[in-house]
């Protein structure tokens, strides 16, 4: 098992512009595979035709990441909002198949809260039931899409303070078994596990060939081994389901702890941070590594 380890676009800049396509280049220099791209909108001057090129041209491949918001919710009770998620889903694998993507990742449901301004409210049993089922649907409808293309969807769950539909690994599988199709897996993220899991080798393991992307974090954010995550146990457990697929790198910066900085909204970086991605990177192949002669 072979799993090719990539780092987010954001990493390096954001918004992600035409003009940054040079650290494709650096990423592959740093030793990444893939670069995690969220998926581009038109005000990002981003053409389709040249990110391509550049990933081509770095010998790098591309993975998707949605990117979704109130109007684009197949979870919420406003029809409107919910055509809107729906299009932008089908639209997404548009950008796939421009790209020759295979995966696109995310909370694809919708139903943003912090990043959103959206606070947390008390549901009723029917509305919880009512969401479920709008989410259910709506990715029923996309997941055949994807699979015709040639792409998957993959269903990330976000911690609770970030979403109210799909929180934890359980939650996935209901969604994703309910569904029933190839087109649709999930994608984990062990940031949001170390909060929503009791255990998140343990939560893997459940999850299964569910799983189609994964996203390798520090439970701080920072990078990979500067926090308190086992990475040899979550490799192995990787490792013991199969996995082959794509492991991505999403690190916060966190070299800034001034007193009321607001740490959960992206920063620039504030210094060349090629030898903290690459350690980071040594961090989780030699964790990799481990998992397959630790049998």
């Amino acid at each position: 098992m072979k799993n090719p380890v990539g780092i987010i676009s954001m990493q390096f800049t954001r918004p992600f512009t035409g003009k940054d396509l040079h650290y494709f280049a650096k990423a592959a220099d740093i030793g990444f595979d893939f670069i995690e791209l969220l998926v581009p909108e038109l005000e990002d001057n981003l053409p389709l035709a040249d990110v391509r090129a550049a990933a081509a041209d770095a010998g790098l491949f591309v993975v998707l990441a949605a990117r979704v918001n109130p109007q684009r919710s197949i979870a919420s009770e406003d029809a409107s909002n919910r055509q809107g998620g729906l299009a932008y889903l089908k639209r997404t694998v548009d950008v796939a198949a421009e790209l020759g993507a295979t995966i696109i990742g995310g909370p694809l449901y919708g139903e943003p809260m912090v990043f959103a301004g959206r606070p947390p409210v008390p549901r009723s049993d029917d509305d919880i039931a009512a969401r479920a089922a709008r989410t259910i649907d709506g990715l029923a409808q996309v997941a055949p899409i994807a699979r015709e293309a040639g792409v998957v969807f993959g269903l990330e769950a976000l911690n609770r303070f970030e979403t109210d539909i799909v929180s934890t690994t359980r939650q996935a599988i209901e969604v994703v078994d309910a569904v029933g199709d190839s087109g649709l897996g999930i994608m984990l993220d062990t940031f949001h596990m170390n909060m929503e899991e009791r255990s998140i080798p343990d939560a893997i393991r459940l999850a299964g060939d569910r799983i189609v992307h994964f996203q390798a974090n520090e439970n701080h954010r920072g990078h990979a081994g500067t926090g308190h995550i086992d990475w040899p146990a979550v490799m192995r457990a990787l490792h013991q389901v199969g996995y082959g697929g794509p492991i991505a790198l999403e690190p916060f910066r966190r070299a800034d702890d001034r007193v009321a900085l607001p740490i959960a909204h992206w920063r620039a970086p504030r210094e060349d941070e090629t030898d903290k991605l690459r350690a980071g990177l040594g961090v989780i192949r030699n964790a990799l590594a481990l998992a397959e002669v630790d049998q």
